[in-house]
């Protein structure tokens, strides 16, 4: 059973970690791997670099909205969607465990769910901007 006095505030916690955790991860690419190294990762990889951009563009915007409550419900979805591509792209190969050597699949897979969860769930409480469903 949900509990609906609590949901919204259950929402809000799961968009403001889940902001903050995309933040974190868009700062570690400048900050650590830096832009020239994140795209060259990525070249490594075989996909184009404007594909390197697109996704640091989309953890930083998608993190800010997440953690505003800017259509949330729905900035969630396209996250779920790069996280479950980086499992199937990137760490699906690498085995279960993130501590694995290039990264396992278990982290992004959590992502994944957590993303899809609040979609379900949908923005929350004090949201600037609510999903309209």
């Amino acid at each position: 059973m949900i509990k609906s006095s609590s949901a919204p505030y259950a929402a809000l916690l799961l968009r403001l970690v889940l902001g903050a955790l995309f933040l974190a991860h868009a700062w570690l690419k400048v900050a650590v791997f830096t832009i020239p190294g994140f795209v060259g990762y990525f070249a490594s990889l075989g996909f184009p670099a404007i594909v390197a951009y697109a996704v640091l563009a989309a953890e930083i915007l998608g993190g800010l909205a997440l953690i505003l409550g800017v259509y949330a419900a729905w900035v969630a979805l396209p996250l779920a969607l790069e996280m479950a591509g980086t499992i199937v792209l990137v760490h699906g190969a690498n085995g279960w465990l993130f501590t694995n050597k290039g990264g396992g699949w278990e982290y992004p897979a959590l992502w994944t769910i957590a993303l899809l969860a609040l979609f379900l769930l949908g923005d929350g409480a004090y949201a600037l901007r609510p999903s309209r469903r």
